[in-house]
Parts: C-alpha cells; structure tokens; sequence
C-alpha cells in the first residue's frame, strides 16, 4: 500500500516537472549505453509508411516493418549486443516519443536540421539523399520545376524537411498532412497540384502507380539537408559514439545499396496480387479486434469511473461534489487526442507503458466523465417524491436509491448511454497517432503497402458501420425490452 502511494505521489510530481526519477536523467558518460544493455532491448521509432525506407510487409508468414532503415537498426542492435523492438508512430510524435523517453532513438530517414539539433542530437549521416517534386501523370508537361508551381497548393508531411522546403515555392500554399498516404490521395484527388518528397521515397511510389510522376526539385539546402541521420536524446553521447561506429562499418562496405535491393524485393511482393481483400483482409481483422478490445475495456470501466463520478457530484460533501466536476469539466474541456498523447508521452518519462495500455487507459478516462454526466441527469429525472414515498415506507437512501430510482433513471439512461459506446467504438480510432494497431492504423499500413488510396478507406468505413449498426440494434432490442417492463 505504501509502495502503491509512493508510485501515486511520484507520478504526480513527475508531470508537474518537479521530479525527475534518478534512472533517466541522461549523462554525458556510459550511462545511456549502458543503460540499453543491461535492458538487452534497444527500442527504435520510426514512421512506418516511408517506402523503401520503412514500410511493412509480410516476412516468413508475419507482418513486420522493413526496409532500409530497419536493417540499419537490426545492424546497430547485433552491434550493440542487444534485442531490437520497433515502435510505429507518426512522424510527427517521433521527436515527443524519443524526448519522453518512449523509445531510445530514431530512424525514420530524418533529416537533422538546425530546428531539430535544438531539441536533440543526431548521429553522422548515413545515407545522402535528394529532394523531388510528386505530380499526377497527366501534368508532367505542366509541372516541370519550382517556378511552374508558383502560387499553387502544395503538399508536404508534417514536421518533416521537405515542409520547409515547400516554403521555396513562391506564393505557394501548403497543405501539411502527418501520413504521406493521405498526400498521394489528396494529390490523386486534385486536392492539392504537387507534393515535396525525399526522392527515393517518391521514386518508389511513382514506380508502383502508374497516376503518379517525379522529378528531381532544384531547392535550396544546406550540407546537412542532404541526408537522413539518427536521432538520440540530448547529453547520451555514449550512445551516439556505439551508433556512428556501426554506421560507419555500413558506409565503409557500402551496406546501405544491399540494404535498398532487399527492400525493393520486399516492395515487389505487392506485384503479385491475388486480390486485395485476400491480401490485405488480416490487417483488418487484426485492427477490427483491437478496436473492439478497446472499446469493450473503455466501457467497463468508463461505466465504473462513472458512476461513482456521478454519485460524488450528487453528493451533499462539497470536497466529493468540488473533486468530480473538476475532474469531469477538465476533460470535458480538452480533446481526447491531447489526452491520448499526454498520457502516452508523459508516462515514458518515469515508466514503460506500453502504448496499447495508455491507450485504453486515456478512452477509459475520457469516457468515464461522459457517462458520469449521463448517469447524474438520469437520476435527476426521477421526480424527488419517488424518493421521499420509499423514505416514508422505511428504506434507507441507499436502499431507496437502488431499488427505486435508479430502475426509473435507466430508462432515461439507456438510450444516451448507448450512443455513448456506439462514440467509443468510433473514437477509439484516435489511439493510432501513439501507434496502436487499431482500425484506422492497420487502414494507414494497407494504404501504405498497397499504394491504394481510396479502397482501404471504404473497407474501413463498412466495418466501422456493421460494427456501430449492430450495437445500435443489440441497444434498441433492450430498449424496447425496458420500454415493455
């Protein structure tokens, strides 16, 4: 019990910034690489639909990331002694992910620009890389350069170089998005004219789409722009002296072009298709159980936090009343995929939690002030002389409360209740931007190895709708069950 408030009270402090646990304080001496090997796990982030980079494919019967970064990670971990793990997260979280301390480093083709060395540090360069120009096929003799974009919409992923870059085009407006798959789309679309890309990255996809056309963009860069870097917390030189050493054995035997051909074969599998849903149906099917985990878990225990939130708001204690509505009204008041993030990033900084488990642990959270409120107006809505005719017949409040009102308050519970879960099922989706493989994750991964834009977006729509469907008419059945009672 002691341990278990001690752990409280350290969480706390922790995320007010008054107290950082001794273990993660990084040192400029051994301590970070000795650090991940006494784990015997070096965890990695990175940013998953980045082709022939990092991207997912099928690799002895399982689904796993490939690619030319990935096998610089595995060649850094053997060199190091250690296991490998893979975190997939947005790429624009990977730089929050690494500063709190939810992965040890990164290697996701980043460039490691002047911005980002003020946050963390980077290792040498391992691979030098240029800068091209997306457009559809059919204006390949309209876009040929830079000036031929002026004042049109341009696209570029977020948080990334290629965003600054686009700022070279004159006049021009930029449609920043977090997944290069929802690019390609808006491209495909017309909703925007061209797309900044690294160009080994845009090569691949223009290889594999016969809609799509890239060029070489003449920008503006300094020496470093050039090149995709690791990047590491500030002050853990050690381990970024143990990583430059096996990126140079990589560049010294020119590593780096065996890695790219077997990242092309892995690209090619999608050359031979038997059909996209036989391909594709078990990154549904996993992502579909995921997100019923977690909404099924949310729900149980939205429903617990809930009722008692409801209770102490309708408690005579001001202390009770005064704790519940400002637990209630604060995250009312702020939007889940801050509390998703929150919860996910700020653990890291004292703790492992795996992302799964914030994930869970943040709709839980915000559902319990949702269905605290439901079940606090449903007892409301009983007339008061319910209670009074119980109290004069000799029941306790308790009693009174559980055999009298809150049979009635159900009733007018139940229908708000249900929409309720039918809305976790649906926001459950925003888990994914922690790299949680639900639903909206493993549509990004299909849409990321199949170079298809608009298909796994309506496979996922139709199993979002027979999922929300059939809830609403398992919830409309026991409606009309308590209806008839």
């Amino acid at each position: 019990m002691k341990k278990s408030v001690k752990g409280v009270l350290i969480f706390l402090l922790v995320l007010t910034g008054l107290f950082i646990p001794s273990d993660h304080v990084s040192a400029e001496d051994g301590s970070a690489l000795e650090r991940v090997q006494d784990e015997g796990v070096l965890v990695v982030g990175t940013s998953a639909d980045f082709p022939p980079f990092e991207f997912y494919a099928e690799v002895d019967g399982k689904r796993q990331v490939v690619g030319m970064d990935m096998m610089i990670a595995q060649k850094i971990a053997d060199d190091l002694g250690v296991e490998l793990e893979i975190k997939d997260i947005g790429f624009d979280s990977l730089l929050p992910a690494l500063e709190a301390r939810n992965v040890d480093l990164v290697i996701a083709g980043m460039t490691p620009t002047e911005e980002r060395r003020k946050s963390v540090d980077f290792s040498e360069i391992y691979f030098k890389t240029f800068q091209n120009i997306m457009v559809r096929t059919e204006d390949q003799e309209v876009y040929t350069s830079l000036e031929s974009l002026k004042g049109l919409r341009i696209g570029a992923q977020s948080s990334s170089l290629q965003e600054g870059l686009a700022d070279q085009i004159d006049d021009a407006e930029i449609m920043s998005l977090t997944n290069l798959s929802d690019l390609l789309l808006a491209l495909k679309t017309n909703r925007i004219e061209a797309i900044v890309m690294q160009g080994p990255n845009a090569e691949a996809h223009a290889g594999s789409d016969e809609d799509l056309f890239t060029f070489v963009g003449e920008f503006e860069m300094e020496d470093d722009d050039a090149g995709s870097a690791v990047a590491f917390r500030q002050g853990e030189d050690s381990l970024v002296e143990a990583v430059n050493q096996s990126l140079a054995e990589i560049e010294e035997q020119n590593l780096t072009e065996d890695y790219l051909v077997v990242a092309g074969e892995y690209m090619a599998q999608g050359d031979e298709e038997s059909g996209f849903v036989s391909d594709y149906w078990r990154y549904f099917w996993d992502g579909t159980k995921i997100t019923l985990l977690i909404s099924a878990v949310a729900v149980f225990f939205g429903l617990i936090l809930g009722a008692i939130l409801a209770l102490m708001r309708l408690s005579k204690r001001f202390l009770f009343r005064a704790l519940a509505t400002a637990y209630i009204e604060f995250v009312r008041g702020t939007p889940m995929l801050i509390q998703v993030m929150f919860i996910y990033f700020a653990s890291g900084m004292f703790f492992n939690l795996p992302a799964l488990t914030a994930g869970i642990i943040a709709v839980s959270l915000n559902s319990g002030a949702y269905i605290a409120e439901i079940i606090r107006s449903g007892l409301n809505s009983v007339n008061k002389g319910q209670e009074e005719a119980a109290r004069s017949l000799g029941m306790s409040k308790n009693d009174a409360l559980r055999h009298i009102i809150f049979p009635q308050a159900l009733k007018n519970i139940w229908p708000a209740l249900g929409n309720e879960f039918i809305t976790i099922i649906k926001e459950s989706s925003i888990v994914s931007v922690i790299g949680v493989g639900e639903l909206i994750f493993q549509t990004r991964v299909v849409r990321s190895i199949s170079f298809q834009g608009i298909l796994p977006l309506f496979i996922t729509m139709l199993i979002y709708f027979t999922l929300t469907f059939s809830l609403t008419k398992l919830l409309n059945y026991y409606e009309g069950r308590m209806n008839h009672d």
